[in-house]
């Protein structure tokens, strides 16, 4: 019965927040999200999920420059990321980074992308084996489901997921390319970002009411996919602030500086949507209780 109340108060406390915002209640609501998390070892759940996610990025970049070149879109690279990054390297990386590119993008054929798309496939899936049981962890559910379909639901979640990242990135760039001044420009600039956000809420949506062993009710995976793509969002606009403002890529330590940021921020977007589902938790608990 102990157990049963110390799960309860915290999440007294975390519906009180929405009302009560003062310093003690965020204190304690911080403090019980952040006791489940090391109870349930969520650490080494994050640390597995972003280390997939690491290796993932490399077929998904070499699945977008693909995808660039076959449709024609080679202008993305060199009229709008090419200058980006040019100021801010050195020219012998410069131009191994732009020959490497060049290459890929002159390369876009099926193969390629079929190649592409088979790793990354590969990675997500992997990954996505790991957030399963990282959200039974959550949930305290026990894995009930076959192998079989374990697979089956990691294979057709992987592939959702990569479709939503990939058409999240693709909306950002492409629609980011559409000439407009005015009014039409910033209507532009609202549909582009709207459609990714919605993209990476779908994906988000879909692994916090499927990947667990036991679904959640539909309106706690909508609630979880809010505040995971919000926190996707701030963390994703502080690191390009600092790799737009602060970064120097220049020198030796400003590029071995700019991989340890981007181990931190993969480690920081999949620590955030782990949160997320456990704030969520906590939420439906207490809402259970109460009825």
């Amino acid at each position: 019965m102990s157990a049963r109340r110390s799960d309860a108060l915290p999440a007294r406390a975390l519906a009180r927040l929405s009302v009560d915002a003062s310093p003690r209640h965020v204190v304690q609501v911080g403090r019980s999200l952040a006791k489940r998390f090391l109870e349930h070892g969520l650490f080494v759940y994050t640390s597995a999920i972003s280390f997939r996610a690491l290796v993932a990025l490399v077929p998904l970049i070499l699945l977008a420059l693909g995808l660039l070149g076959a449709l024609g879109q080679q202008h993305v690279w060199t009229q709008t990321v090419a200058p980006a990054i040019h100021d801010r390297v050195t020219p012998p990386v410069y131009a191994g980074i732009n020959a490497s590119v060049q290459k890929i993008l002159r390369s876009g054929t099926a193969g390629l992308i079929a190649f592409a798309s088979v790793l990354l496939f590969w990675y997500a899936a992997a990954a996505i084996m790991v957030v399963m049981s990282a959200l039974n962890r959550i949930h305290e559910v026990e894995e009930r489901r076959s192998t079989r379909r374990r697979l089956a639901t990691a294979a057709w979640l992987a592939f959702v997921t990569a479709l939503c990242v990939i058409g999240a990135i693709l909306v950002a760039v492409l629609v980011g390319q559409i000439d407009a001044g005015g009014v039409a420009h910033a209507l532009l600039g609202v549909v582009k970002w709207a459609g990714a956000v919605l993209l990476l809420g779908l994906a988000v949506g879909l692994l916090v009411r499927f990947a667990p062993a036991e679904r959640p009710d539909a309106r706690w995976a909508s609630a979880g996919s809010i505040a995971v793509v919000g926190g996707w969002v701030i963390t994703t606009a502080a690191f390009w602030w600092w790799i737009t403002t602060v970064a120097n890529f220049k020198t030796a330590t400003g590029q071995l500086t700019f991989f340890l940021l981007l181990t931190g921020y993969v480690f920081a977007v999949c620590l955030v949507f782990l949160l997320g589902v456990e704030f969520d938790e906590l939420a439906r608990k207490e809402a259970k209780s109460e009825r």
